[in-house]
């Protein structure tokens, strides 16, 4: 998704664009994400805060953009949500103190007395997002070459000139990884991103909740057409992207402890999908210590998320204007070995 919405950003500025993609582009991480458009940290590192505040505003113009230059219909929902806090944040409360009348709020839950927190945050569906988005890459020009796996990036006297495939090449002034798990798989530079497995279910629910409900042992992300979304795990499992019927059946009896109507729901899929994760959990953005050669990946559980705020800053810096937001604590150098 990050790399879509940097190609729309480019083609907006009059360059040229062409996506190279191992698969289809977005079918990986943002493919298989929940959508929750969670600006309020709680998981993720203070540093990124600036960043998500951001994106997440900016959220509404960019899906509206993508809807009326795809004609498709992208699921972002205003509704809010439910934060019921773990142990290590119930003295830091995130947002305003639950109304009394939480079961009138939420009536499916099955404890209304859980002292928990509302957030005005929205959620988006990722996968009509995509959609969207690479439909909308197509409408302004932007070429994508599927199927296609990065092998290296190509340079001349120090400069970027292009990227080779395991079949061609492409010529290109300039280069911007955004491969997600993979960006550290092809010379010249060894980025330290690393798959994070997440697994997740979708029942069908309709009118069961309308709020995104975050707890400490899963969560659950409604959508218009009455599915909902249940997950998720953090493992270290390599690209293994198969489901474990265990942990499946785990993450559904925790969402039926919360909402117990949903013992009645019928499971849709179950799926996983592999975040790309970083050392330190923030995300890859900048230039690098190769001329022209750009990187914007590491996002980990935030991609969604941000994809609209990097589209925008990585653009400004790629076409040399000024940057709206400083990202110098995200620099490919703290990690960089050629």
């Amino acid at each position: 998704m990050v790399g879509l919405s940097l190609a729309i950003e480019l083609r907006k500025r009059g360059a040229q664009v062409l996506v190279v993609e191992r698969g289809e582009p977005g079918r990986e991480a943002s493919q298989a994400a929940a959508g929750m458009l969670a600006d309020c940290m709680l998981e993720s590192p203070a540093a990124l805060q600036t960043l998500a505040t951001a994106s997440a505003r900016m959220y509404p113009e960019f899906v509206q953009e993508l809807q009326d230059e795809s004609g498709i219909h992208v699921d972002l929902r205003d509704q809010g949500t439910i934060v019921f806090l773990s142990a290590e944040h119930a003295n830091d409360p995130p947002g305003h103190p639950l109304p009394a009348a939480l079961a009138e709020l939420e009536p499916a839950l099955a404890d209304p007395n859980i002292p928990g927190f509302f957030l005005k945050e929205r959620s988006v569906d990722p996968r009509a997002l995509v959609a969207a988005s690479g439909k909308a890459a197509k409408h302004r020009g932007v070429d994508i070459s599927s199927g296609s796996t990065v092998t290296s990036v190509l340079l001349s006297d120090g400069r970027v000139t292009g990227v080779a495939t395991a079949k061609t090449t492409y010529a290109a002034p300039a280069v911007v990884n955004c491969a997600g798990a993979w960006a550290g798989h092809f010379a010249p530079i060894q980025f330290p991103t690393r798959p994070v497995k997440g697994q997740m279910l979708c029942v069908a629910a309709p009118h069961v909740i309308k709020h995104v409900i975050r707890a400490p042992e899963v969560y659950l992300v409604p959508r218009t057409d009455g599915r909902i979304l249940i997950g998720s795990t953090l493992e270290e499992a390599g690209y293994d992207k198969r489901t474990d019927p265990d942990t499946i059946h785990r993450l559904h009896q925790a969402a039926i402890r919360l909402i117990p109507a949903l013992q009645h729901a019928r499971i849709l899929e179950d799926w996983a999908g592999l975040r790309p994760g970083t050392p330190d959990d923030l995300p890859i953005l900048g230039a690098t210590g190769v001329r022209r050669y750009f990187v914007a990946t590491g996002h980990f559980r935030d991609g969604i998320l941000l994809s609209p705020v990097t589209a925008k800053v990585m653009a400004q810096l790629i076409t040399g204007e000024k940057l709206a937001y400083d990202i110098s604590a995200f620099s490919a150098e703290r990690f960089q070995t050629l």
